[in-house]
């Protein structure tokens, strides 16, 4: 009985310690008037911390609907394999021109299939294009650990489980621009963050 006790006590302590050892960072992206559509394009990411990250064992996916990539934009931690997926009832490419993505070229495939490619550039910012629809345009951005978040359409954003400290926190958007900050996390976290992207 007393064993169990001990491991009941491990595991609630183990609980205790996780919560205070990591915070949430949220807040909400704005936009000058008329540029407002273009937030859900935005990535706000903590650029570097001191630990060595894995990528997800579940591949992330971009999809091809619509005649469009869905998300617009995936950030991915280094050494991320992403699998393209044709959902559309036509023929599918998926291309970049970039350098750090090897310029890559998938090819053309059906409905339903898929290919992969893996991201293994630190800091590369690659447009995912299709040679058969060139209206359609998408990016992939490498970063070095998981600490990042897509706004949603009002502009909020969360990022859970960042480790207490010093950051520096960046921005990324295909169109806009806005000021990276210093920041500073401790156990109880950051609320109200306000990022304003311009030209």
């Amino acid at each position: 009985m007393r064993f169990y006790k001990k491991i009941l006590a491990l595991l609630i302590f183990s609980q205790v310690a996780v919560s205070i050892s990591s915070a949430q960072i949220s807040g909400k992206v704005d936009a000058d008037p008329g540029k407002e559509k273009y937030i859900p394009n935005t990535v706000v990411y903590i650029d570097h911390v001191d630990k060595v990250f894995h990528p997800p064992e579940v591949n992330p996916k971009m999809n091809q609907k619509g005649l469009k990539f869905i998300p617009h934009v995936l950030p991915v931690v280094v050494g991320t394999t992403i699998d393209f997926l044709n959902s559309d009832d036509v023929l599918h490419n998926v291309f970049t021109p970039d350098a750090c993505a090897n310029k890559f070229n998938l090819g053309t495939w059906p409905k339903n299939e898929m290919r992969s490619f893996t991201y293994d550039k630190l800091g590369c910012e690659s447009v995912l294009l299709c040679n058969v629809h060139p209206e359609m345009e998408a990016f992939v951005l490498v970063l070095q650990n998981p600490y990042f978040a897509v706004p949603d359409g009002s502009g909020n954003f969360r990022i859970d489980n960042v480790p207490p400290g010093r950051y520096t926190l960046k921005v990324w958007n295909d169109r806009l621009r806005a000021e990276e900050q210093e920041i500073s996390v401790s156990n109880s976290g950051i609320t109200d963050l306000q990022i304003h992207l311009e030209k």
